[in-house]
């Protein structure tokens, strides 16, 4: 053991508890012997704020014709119903056969939804009709390929 690097520590005196440090006693005895003390304020801490109004919510508030997302005209909707119910189809019908979810069929149908170009595809294949472009609810057959 002659040739190990250790050495022996001896505590002199035991160090104040967290809950001493922080008291107002113990902050001002410090700042009168001149040491650093580093005090800082949490953000809300203690308190129950979990809504707080940003800039953004603000901006969202005030959201324009600009900010907003284009949704599918209700044009488009109602092409959508008159081929699915041409069909026989209720929108749970249209929408297993798409494999989406009922709630999807019944947006696009009521103009709520953002157009999804592969959601709009397979409706479009599932009832026959165009759903986009100028051609609007012809029948996909008598739209002319361009080449």
């Amino acid at each position: 053991m002659a040739e190990s690097d250790w050495d022996t520590v001896t505590v002199l005196r035991k160090k104040g508890s967290a809950a001493q440090s922080k008291s107002k006693q113990a902050i001002t005895a410090a700042q009168r012997k001149g040491e650093e003390v580093e005090t800082s304020k949490k953000w809300a801490a203690g308190q129950n704020k979990q809504h707080v109004v940003t800039k953004n919510t603000a901006k969202l508030d005030r959201e324009t014709e600009e900010l907003s997302h284009q949704r599918v005209p209700l044009e488009v909707g109602k092409v959508i119903q008159q081929g699915r119910q041409n069909k026989g189809l209720t929108q749970k019908d249209l929408a297993t056969k798409i494999n989406e979810k009922p709630q999807i069929i019944a947006e696009y149908e009521a103009g709520k939804a953002i157009p999804n170009n592969q959601i709009m595809g397979k409706i479009e294949r599932a009832i026959g009709l165009k759903l986009r472009g100028r051609e609007i609810g012809q029948p996909l057959d008598a739209v002319p390929i361009k080449k």
